[in-house]
């Protein structure tokens, strides 16, 4: 068993509890991309009506992508999209863009947290809404990336006959990405 803080309320914690609670978290990090993939494995088998699982329509967005030549970040974008549809039915996009926030630029961040408004393009007139909802974006710098996402990416890796490269082709990709996190409350140096 692993040493353990010794308080009970966090305001009595000292410098050496802080430090049993640091190494421990140091490990728990490290299998973070381990728990993302765990996590993104559920969506296998849930089509939810679409001709494709939701595990296999992660991995040809993310296919597309790289074939695309998209750089890793971008890529993974790609793959974790949509990994909030267990826990997220009504906000899928908010949970993959929180997963991600830590590690990645603002321009990809803004686009997986948007990409359902744009999604919407497709599909929203078949079900009561509007499907020029993201034209209240339409002056927005990633505007045209999210748009471009959708269109080339999300929108097509629904087909069962599409390539869909497996996910360990995508694991070294998770891996470096998610082994540096760029801004987070519990770096000194976040903004």
């Amino acid at each position: 068993m692993s040493a353990r803080a010794g308080f009970s309320h966090m305001r009595d914690g000292t410098a050496d509890d802080w430090r049993i609670i640091a190494g421990e978290f140091a490990d728990y990090a490290r299998a973070l991309p381990d728990r993302v993939m765990a996590h993104l494995e559920l969506l296998r088998g849930d089509f939810g009506g679409f001709p494709v699982d939701r595990y296999t329509h992660s991995l040809q967005t993310a296919t597309r992508a790289f074939r695309d030549g998209r750089d890793e970040e971008y890529v993974v974008c790609a793959l974790l999209h949509d990994i909030g549809d267990t826990l997220g039915s009504f906000n899928h996009p908010d949970i993959a863009a929180a997963i991600l926030k830590p590690f990645v630029g603002e321009a990809n961040l803004w686009m997986v947290e948007h990409h359902g408004i744009f999604q919407g393009y497709y599909f929203f007139h078949h079900v009561g809404l509007d499907r020029n909802m993201r034209n209240r974006f339409a002056d927005h710098p990633h505007f045209a990336r999210t748009a471009e996402f959708c269109e080339r990416y999300d929108s097509p890796a629904f087909d069962a006959s599409a390539e869909t490269l497996p996910l360990a082709t995508f694991e070294p990709m998770l891996r470096r990405l998610f082994a540096t996190p760029r801004r987070s409350v519990y770096l000194s140096d976040s903004g």
